[in-house]
């Protein structure tokens, strides 16, 4: 699968601080045994990654917005 880039440099950054901030919300989820928490915060920590490592977010191209820096 190929996305072209939309994603890049504070914007991407933000978004995998907010993956792994999410990440350890999902596992203190799961410690306290709060699985709603848990499903939205594991969802949130995957979409947010996604969009980090591959510099590619859906609703940015849907929006026409480009944060790549050319």
């Amino acid at each position: 699968m190929s996305f072209e880039q939309n994603v890049g440099g504070t914007d991407r950054l933000l978004r995998a601080v907010l993956a792994v901030a999410l990440t350890l919300l999902a596992v203190s989820a799961l410690r306290k045994r709060n699985y709603t928490t848990l499903l939205v915060a594991t969802a949130g920590a995957v979409g947010v990654g996604f969009n980090a490592v591959t510099c590619f977010c859906g609703l940015n191209e849907a929006l026409g917005i480009d944060t790549t820096e050319e």
